[in-house]
């Protein structure tokens, strides 16, 4: 077995391919439409393109990645995580035809992918589960008289997935049918089933998932636990391991929990076994997730350890390389995922050309990513761009690394999460390890800065300014550019305006000697810039920028902040997203439903539609009083991000004075 096909994308076909390379084998890289020039291509020893954009006829597609698998002559197929990772029949059809699947046994990964079954087979091996309803009856009647029975509040889930999708927390029953429906269509559309199940929500527990490793030959061991508590929307954002709240004697407890589960389905591979850890230190069983996780990265920086070279050999039939006591594990490791979404949006996905983007470095410093500059971020994937795993020798360490290490991350184009991050990792409470699921949900703040940093609006109209002196030095008339805003009369000033979301700055800008201006009376100097990189003075203090000007925008970043503005001369639609009565796109996507028609009368918060992007359900709903004037979409068609939907007509009389 010599060559190895990676049926997956981003940044995990670029991190097994490195370590596929290393080993000695010949990698495939599979790639639709849509990602012709992402980084797995360029990396493999070849590279079949296998579909257009949509993941159901490209990445989703095991006939056509087991044809391109026969057609390569590769061996192996590594699935990584998400798409065909955790499909039987895909893993069956991949035996069936002579090729090995780098994962579990068909039959351990339908037990385990259905979260109805997992929990009854989980019950009947004595693992304790959340109180829920796991029963064959589907109507929306039978789930609401189940969730009565348990209790509210339930979390409602599809049985078939994970991720996040298919999953709603539902707070009393007047916001069950709703939540329902939402569930049910976020689980058709990306897992194709509507079964679904309910759980009793326990209130902020811990998410601790146990990583386990077993082998043909019946050797089961557990590498550790992993804290993944902050989590947007029941997706994790950053996992840490060790668990800050965690105890020798429970560790042996959940990881003796986690190998009895591996057992009793007779296991072989990499997996992680998943548990909620409440406040009096009992732990519930959750699901079993039959792949590589996103965020394995944290047990190999701890380990020492390469999880995707160890599933490769156990593949291969070999035995697991360690016994139980010769696991050695050193430090603390946090990783956080960097997401193409808006924080201050309700986290929607983002798509846009990558215009410049520049990982940070340094001791105990990881980077996956499967991006690279003037790469297009699309709507047919999930935002995931990168991740930054941090390790240091203790906790508080490797909280101070990641913070160094996020500031220094720099990505203009899509509108990241990196300054949430900062903010997130710069609590409190995470300093302290106290995090829970609820974390974010209880802390709105964290979502957007309450105390933006005005100087960075001084420092980009100080830059702009700079950029059009050198414009008009470069002009066939030469001016001296100590000269060039003066006049015999004194100093000239310009009306410099940057347009950013619903809000225009207007800013006075008056140049004054030796290089420095005026921006609204604030004296700002450019003492050095080099390339994409200012410094710029503010008063007495120096502060650093990353900034660059492209297609009629102008991004800067500091070590907090992550900016962009419109410049003037043409404003993108989103600079003033939704001014008046219009209705715009957050993000491209598919009108999954269209909730009122022309004449309508609706209120503020009112929902109007709910779009479908990356597999996620979303919302839109009403920011005026109003009627439906005009309709630009219709239910089921693509719209682009920034694009009109539809049109309030608003009654001026209602308007404030």
């Amino acid at each position: 077995m010599k060559s190895i096909l990676i049926a997956n994308r981003g940044e995990i076909a670029v991190r097994i391919a490195k370590t596929a390379k290393r080993l000695g084998y010949r990698t495939i890289a599979v790639y639709s439409a849509a990602d012709a020039a992402a980084p797995q291509v360029g990396m493999a020893d070849e590279s079949i393109l296998i579909g257009p954009a949509d993941a159901a006829d490209s990445y989703l597609s095991g006939t056509g990645i087991i044809d391109a698998a026969q057609h390569s002559g590769a061996d192996m197929i590594h699935p990584g995580y998400g798409f065909l990772s955790e499909n039987a029949a895909f893993a069956q059809s991949c035996s069936d035809a002579g090729l090995t699947f780098i994962g579990p046994a068909p039959r351990a990964i339908e037990l385990m992918g259905d979260k109805a079954a997992a929990r009854r087979r989980m019950q009947k091996a004595g693992v304790r589960c959340i109180p829920g309803y796991d029963g064959d009856a589907q109507s929306g009647d039978a789930l609401a008289e189940a969730a009565i029975e348990i209790g509210y509040p339930v979390m409602i889930k599809a049985a078939a997935g994970g991720g996040g999708r298919g999953m709603r927390l539902v707070q009393d029953p007047q916001e069950f049918a709703d939540a329902l429906r939402l569930a049910r269509a976020e689980s058709i559309s990306a897992f194709g089933s509507d079964r679904l199940i309910l759980e009793k929500a326990i209130q902020r527990p811990r998410h601790v998932e146990m990583q386990i490793f077993a082998d043909q030959h019946g050797n089961v061991l557990h590498l550790g636990e992993r804290d993944c508590s902050v989590q947007r929307r029941h997706q994790k954002i950053i996992e840490e391991a060790p668990c800050p709240a965690m105890t020798d004697e429970l560790r042996a407890r959940m990881a003796a929990t986690a190998i009895e589960a591996a057992q009793a389905i007779s296991y072989v591979g990499a997996g992680t076994v998943e548990f909620l850890l409440d406040e009096r230190g009992e732990f519930y069983f959750l699901e079993m997730n039959t792949r590589l996780q996103v965020e394995h990265p944290v047990t190999e920086m701890r380990t020492g350890l390469d999880l995707v070279e160890w599933q490769i050999d156990v593949a291969r039939g070999e035995r697991l390389p360690l016994a139980q006591e010769q696991v050695e594990f050193s430090g603390h490791a946090i990783e956080v995922r960097l997401y193409a979404e808006d924080p201050a949006q309700d986290f929607v996905p983002v798509t846009g050309r990558i215009h410049l983007w520049q990982e940070p470095r340094g001791d105990g410093v990881r980077v996956d990513s499967g991006i690279v500059a003037q790469q297009d971020v699309t709507p047919w994937y999930d935002p995931l761009l990168a991740k930054i795993v941090i390790h240091g020798s203790s906790r508080d360490e490797a909280v101070q690394r990641l913070n160094k290490a996020l500031s220094r991350t720099v990505l203009f184009g899509p509108t990241t999460n990196r300054d949430f991050l900062l903010r997130v990792v710069n609590d409190a409470r995470f300093s302290r390890g106290e995090t829970t699921t609820a974390f974010i949900a209880e802390s709105a703040y964290a979502v957007t800065s309450s105390d933006a940093d005005t100087r960075l609006i001084d420092a980009a109209a100080a830059l702009l300014h700079r950029d059009r002196t050198e414009q008009a030095m470069s002009a066939s008339v030469r001016v001296a550019p100590e000269l060039l805003h003066w006049s015999s009369s004194g100093p000239l000033s310009r009306i410099t305006r940057l347009a950013e979301r619903e809000c225009v700055h207007e800013l006075r800008v008056t140049a004054l000697a030796c290089g420095a201006c005026e921006v609204n009376g604030n004296r700002v100097e450019i003492v050095q810039c080099d390339g994409h990189t200012a410094r710029i003075r503010h008063d007495r203090e120096l502060v650093e920028y990353v900034y660059l000007v492209r297609d009629d925008r102008l991004y800067i970043a500091n070590s907090s902040e992550t900016r962009s503005f419109g410049l003037p001369g043409r404003l993108p639609m989103g600079d003033v997203a939704n001014a008046g009565g219009s209705v715009l796109a957050p993000m491209h996507g598919r009108v999954a439903q269209l909730c009122v028609s022309k004449g309508d009368t609706v209120a503020t918060g009112d929902k109007l539609a709910v779009l479908e992007a990356m597999k996620m359900q979303h919302e839109i709903r009403a920011h005026v009083d109003g009627v439906i004037a005009t309709l630009h979409c219709e239910q089921g068609a693509q719209i682009e991000a920034n694009s009109s939907m539809l049109d309030i007509k608003t009654d001026p009389r209602n308007k404030q004075e």
